[in-house]
């Protein structure tokens, strides 16, 4: 298979298959006629575990360390179970984050309701965003 091929097989951007390939994620085989990188069902195989790996939010190193462990055939399983084990503490903060900024953005919204547009007068740059704890 050829870039294009097995990134549509692969449900990703050529762009990101040569990425994988230039961090060795994946490897490929030189056309010696045309010097194309040529690909084969072992690189489908891992641009897939790359895909659902990254889908669970694994990072690129986390999966390099997976393929590593993998390929020296011991199971890379105990890994990510940890791994994922520390991933979803982690996302319940920044998930309790993200709704905390959401309350913040909800009460500017709320509060820009009532104030009037300004224009810049040399000592403010945007009414709304200088004002906007104030009008709470």
């Amino acid at each position: 298979m050829r870039v294009s091929e097995l990134a549509k097989k692969g449900g990703v951007t050529a762009e990101a298959v040569r990425h994988y390939t230039r961090l060795g994620l994946i490897q490929a085989e030189r056309d010696p006629k045309n010097s194309y990188q040529l690909y084969d069902q072992t690189a489908l195989q891992r641009l897939n575990f790359i895909r659902q790996a990254s889908d669970l939010g694994f990072s690129l190193k986390q999966i390099e360390e997976i393929f590593q462990q993998s390929d020296s055939g011991d199971s890379p399983c105990p890994m990510v179970r940890d791994l994922l084990e520390r991933k979803v503490p982690e996302t319940k903060l920044k998930i309790a984050q993200l709704q905390a900024h959401l309350v913040k953005m909800e009460d500017a919204l709320a509060a820009w309701e009532s104030m009037p547009n300004g224009a810049p007068d040399g000592h403010s740059i945007c009414c709304l965003i200088e004002g906007w704890e104030d009008a709470k």
